[in-house]
Formats: structure tokens, sequence, C-alpha cells
């Protein structure tokens, strides 16, 4: 074959066979942009009904990575470095990623760094094709507040029982000394004695039932602390007569809150009434209020044995007695601490005890100052001045 024919053919092929390149990009690239777009990271809307869900929101991809969070999932602590934190939930999660069932279940998850736990309900469902939906709901609360109800139901139940039973064989036994008036008397006056205490026992129960389903005042009036303090000793006047105990009382001048007036008088007397109880005859229980910045602070002090230490945490437990046999004693229910504590929540305050152990305490009752008496120290321009003299 001649050079030239060659060189000719040769172009010829060379040609051909970069058309046949030359199509077979052009039909790849056709079919790529044929393709279909690759699923969006998450699913349109998704972020959006997230940020105002009340429930905790993750989604993950089927390997249990986390792809997105609402804003109360990562304040409740369910993410950590881009995985769920908890292998209870993560269990739960890549069993759905598995077979697609949606899955339920109440869990009871432990808080880095916290000895308490809260319980939860966590539902994992599929989202789209290749992610999961997970939402968690707090119920702590709720559990909790269902926990306190069954508590107090059992504490009433068995508080109950006692006067019960008593005045039931007290009245057995007043039929069977039928014959003996002396025997009558006895039994008939420690009769009376039990249903005193259990009359006391349903009231206090009925209260602080009131208290515990009325959180918040209703259209709370303007209250005067020393009004509070004279109506509360005057309640428990003839049992501090009875034991000899001195009541003695210094409230500064224009002292008022924003409150139930019953109820402040309720809180004051209750906790004069302790320290009557508690305290030995021939003793003082003084009552003092003044303004601490803020706050009104009404102070009830006495001279008994004290509260150690180890029960400070305690005492404003329901049903809750240092001394069981004294309490009984006393006639105490265990309830009054309890109802103050909250009739000061409701007021916005708190209340506190100090005591060394051995030598009286000081229960502080705390409240919101009205404005009446910041208004009326900014005209006198100096502290309120106490209206009675504190004698110790």
């Amino acid at each position: 074959m001649e050079p030239t024919t060659a060189a000719i053919l040769g172009g010829l092929a060379g040609l051909l066979i970069g058309f046949l390149v030359w199509a077979a990009i052009t039909m790849t690239d056709r079919e790529r942009a044929i393709e279909p777009a690759p699923e969006p990271e998450v699913p349109r809307g998704v972020g959006d009904v997230l940020a105002v869900l009340r429930s905790s929101g993750v989604v993950l991809d089927l390997d249990g990575g986390v792809v997105t969070t609402s804003p109360a999932a990562v304040t409740y602590g369910l993410v950590r470095a881009g995985r769920l934190a908890h292998p209870e939930i993560r269990e739960i999660a890549d069993k759905v990623a598995r077979d697609g069932v949606i899955r339920e279940a109440q869990l009871e998850l432990s808080r880095q760094g916290l000895s308490s736990s809260v319980y939860v309900s966590a539902r994992v469902a599929p989202l789209g094709a290749r992610h999961l939906l997970l939402l968690v709901d707090d119920q702590t609360q709720g559990r909790r507040v269902e926990e306190t109800r069954r508590d107090f139901v059992a504490n009433v139940s068995h508080e109950l029982k006692t006067p019960v039973g008593g005045i039931s064989l007290l009245a057995e036994a007043v039929m069977d000394a039928k014959d003996d008036p002396e025997a009558v008397d006895r039994f008939a006056r420690r009769m009376q004695g039990e249903a005193t205490r259990l009359s006391s026992l349903i009231k206090e129960i009925v209260e602080l039932s009131r208290l515990q389903g009325t959180p918040v005042l209703q259209d709370p009036e303007l209250v005067e602390i020393e009004e509070v303090v004279q109506l509360a000793l005057e309640h428990v006047r003839i049992e501090a007569e009875a034991k000899r105990i001195t009541l003695t009382d210094k409230v500064a001048d224009e002292l008022y809150v924003r409150g139930d007036r019953d109820m402040l008088i309720t809180a004051v007397r209750n906790l004069v009434g302790n320290a009557i109880a508690y305290s030995d005859a021939d003793t003082a229980v003084g009552v003092g209020a003044r303004l601490v910045d803020d706050t009104v602070e009404i102070a009830v002090t006495d001279q008994g044995a004290g509260v150690p230490e180890a029960e400070q945490a305690r005492i404003f437990e329901r049903f809750y007695r240092m001394d069981m046999a004294r309490s009984r004693a006393t006639g105490g229910t265990g309830l009054g601490l309890s109802i103050v504590k909250h009739i000061c929540a409701n007021h916005g305050g708190d209340v506190r005890v100090w005591s060394d152990g051995q030598h009286g305490s000081t229960f502080t009752i705390r409240l919101p100052v009205a404005s009446e008496t910041l208004e009326s120290f900014d005209q006198n321009r100096e502290p309120p001045t106490p209206t009675k003299e504190f004698r110790r």
C-alpha cells in the first residue's frame, strides 16, 4: 500500500475513534443529567416543625448519627458529640432503622453529673427513606406529682387510723365500764382528746389540700404585717398562758405585702403555736418583722430544745415529726409546717429555720414586700421603726 493511502486511512481511523469517544462521553453526561436528584439532607419543613415543638425532637440518619435537633433537645442533653447520649434511646432507634416499625417506650434516664433520674416518653418513627424522627416528652413532673399524691393518700390513711382506732377502743372500754363512773369519766376524757385531735387533723388536711390546689393567689389584697402578727398572737394566747409563756413582738411600721390575710395569719399562728408546744414553761416566744431589701421577714423565736441540723431539711415535709412521742403528746399532726411552707410559696416567698440544735430555734417567713411599703420608705427617707418593744 502506498504511503499516501496508508496516511489517509490512518487519519480516517483516528477521526472515527475520536467520534466514538465523544459520543460515549455525551451519552454519559445525558444519563447523569436525567438521574433523580439526591434526597435532601432533611425533608423540607422538618426544621421549622422542630423549632416550634414542645417535645424534644431529633432527626437521625439510619446509622444513628444526629442530623438536626430542636432547641429543647439540646437543652435537655439528649445529644452528645453528634450521637444520642442515652443508650436506651439508641437501642430503640436502631430497631426502627432495621425494620421501619414505629416504636414508643417509657424510659427512666440518668442525667450526667446528677444523682436524680428523669422520666420520659420516647417515640421513634421513619422519616422518609433515609432518616428517623425521635420525639421525647419529659414526664418527670407529672410522675412526681403522681408519687406525691400516692404518698399523701397513704400518709393520710395512716394518720387517720390512729385517732379513729383509739376512739373505737375507748368506746368499747366505756361500754365495759358502764358500772364504774370514774372509769367512764376517764375514758370519755381520753375519747374527747382523740376526737379533738382527729378534728384538727382533718381540718389541716383540708387546708393543705386547698393550698396545693390553688398555687396562684387570686386578687391578692394589701395586708399589713402588724395586724397579721397581732391576730396570730391572739389565737394562741390561751395556750401560752397555760404554760406561763411570755409572748412578745417587735414589728416595724408600715410593713405591707400583697396576699391573702387569713392565710398569712394561719402561717404565723402555726409557727407561734409550734414554738409554744415545744417550749418549756416559764420561757418566752418572740415574733419580729422587718424589711430587708425588697423582702419582708417575719421571724418567730423560741427558747426550746432546738432543731437538730440533720432534721432541718425535713421538718417541712407533710406528717414529718422529729419526736413522735412528744408530737402526739402535744397533739401535733405533722402538717403545721407543711402548711406554712405552701402558704409562703403561694405568696412568692419561702420559710427557713435556724437552730444550733440545743438552744432554741428561729423560723423566718420571707415574703416580697408590697410597693406601698417602699413608697412610704422613700417618702420618709429613713428605715421603718419598731412599734413595739421586743423583750428577750
